[in-house]
């Protein structure tokens, strides 16, 4: 019997501070402030893409969360849309 190593989650099972663990955990969280956004403002889909500026189909992803649709620029663009500022910390 082998027994591995847990993970806290999907992002470090990917490798310890590798690129790519880093890029799905950033696009992970602004697609879930988006999706947040999105909730509380009790928004349909085709009115969040018109707030987003994007085709419906767009938010359909987003809302799956269908993380290889995205990228970083494009989830901060549909964040500055609705006045939300993105911060980022190098360490």
């Amino acid at each position: 019997m082998t027994i591995s190593k847990g993970y806290s989650d999907v992002f470090e099972a990917l490798g310890d501070g590798s690129a790519i663990a880093q890029n799905l955990k950033i696009r992970a969280d602004l697609m879930k402030t988006l999706r947040e956004f999105i909730d509380d403002a009790g928004l349909g889909q085709k009115e969040a893409a018109e707030v987003f500026g994007v085709h419906q189909p767009r938010i359909s992803d987003l809302m799956r969360g269908k993380i290889d649709k995205f990228t970083i620029d494009v989830l901060v663009n549909m964040l500055a849309r609705v006045g939300k500022s993105v911060e980022f910390r190098a360490a």
